[in-house]
């Protein structure tokens, strides 16, 4: 890996966003399909979704269990929802592989992950998907995803090209079968690992959060305590597969969704104080971020 550069906007305006000319429908701004949500976080879903239409997408499709469908689209009427099959136990169901295969082509980002608990069901989805994912596909893996990946990581290096992975430290030691305190000792070190394992765009979340792929190395120290709380990183997550259905690589898209989600952090520590604010209070100020760089 070559020597890790900082994540600040002189970086960001040597690798800029997406350049939409006025004519460009809601079909060319990036359509994202997000697959999560259970019966003990059904709403997590709408955290992801809105920070994927801030940062720019034309549309977005939700994927989550069928008791959930009809409520997330009362609360979310941008979105397109997709009714999946559900366990007893309120989470989607491996039966419902071969509906979203069906879905993978008309989207140009999948997020599979958000707000889902169950690691084997996560892990049968990734089994009956992956194969079947077009190489070109831009694909983030978040939460429990990732805890799944590490059983995966040949079908996952074959795409690496196209795919972003988005843990903490404990996730992130989870993949690599290490202990947590290993991987916050040295992040850096044990993210060279995780990409020269999957092949793909890795970053490890934290007060600073570190971001490698292929030979470059990035890290952004911003964002404050106040991010720590439930739903930061279901928002991350969708801006980050948002920029990747608009066109860019999954290490652009990924530093760019690192430092709008850190700005965003930074400005309501300022205007609200250090803790309190909700993750869902991120993503209206993603926009005027954008336009700042």
């Amino acid at each position: 890996m070559g020597e890790e550069a900082r994540l600040d906007t002189a970086w960001l305006k040597a690798n800029p966003l997406p350049d939409h000319h006025d004519n460009v429908d809601k079909n060319g701004r990036g359509r994202v399909l997000i697959i999560g949500g259970c019966r003990r976080v059904p709403g997590g879903m709408l955290l992801t979704a809105e920070a994927a239409f801030r940062a720019g997408a034309g549309k977005v499709t939700i994927a989550t269990i069928a008791s959930a469908a009809i409520p997330i689209g009362i609360a979310f009427p941008s979105c397109a929802v997709i009714a999946l099959p559900e366990t007893e136990g309120g989470e989607i169901s491996p039966d419902s592989a071969e509906l979203l295969l069906g879905e993978l082509k008309l989207h140009d980002a999948v997020v599979i992950g958000p707000a889902m608990i169950d690691e084997a069901i996560v892990g049968s989805l990734l089994a009956a998907l992956l194969p079947a994912l077009p190489e070109d596909k831009f694909l983030l893996l978040d939460a429990f995803a990732l805890r799944a990946a590490a059983d995966h990581a040949e079908e996952i290096r074959s795409r690496g090209a196209h795919i972003v992975m988005t843990p903490h430290e404990g996730e992130l030691a989870a993949l690599l079968g290490v202990e947590r305190e290993a991987v916050a000792a040295d992040p850096p070190g044990h993210l060279a690992e995780a990409v020269e394992r999957f092949g793909c765009a890795v970053m490890v979340k934290g007060s600073t959060s570190h971001l490698m792929a292929g030979n470059t190395s990035l890290s952004y120290a911003g964002g404050g305590l106040g991010l720590a709380v439930s739903g930061s990183g279901d928002i991350l997550a969708g801006l980050i597969a948002s920029l990747g259905a608009q066109g860019l690589s999954p290490l652009d898209a990924a530093a760019w969704g690192i430092w709008l989600h850190g700005e965003a952090g930074r400005r309501l520590s300022e205007t609200m104080g250090p803790l309190g604010f909700l993750a869902r209070e991120l993503p209206p100020l993603v926009p005027g971020l954008m336009r700042g760089v």
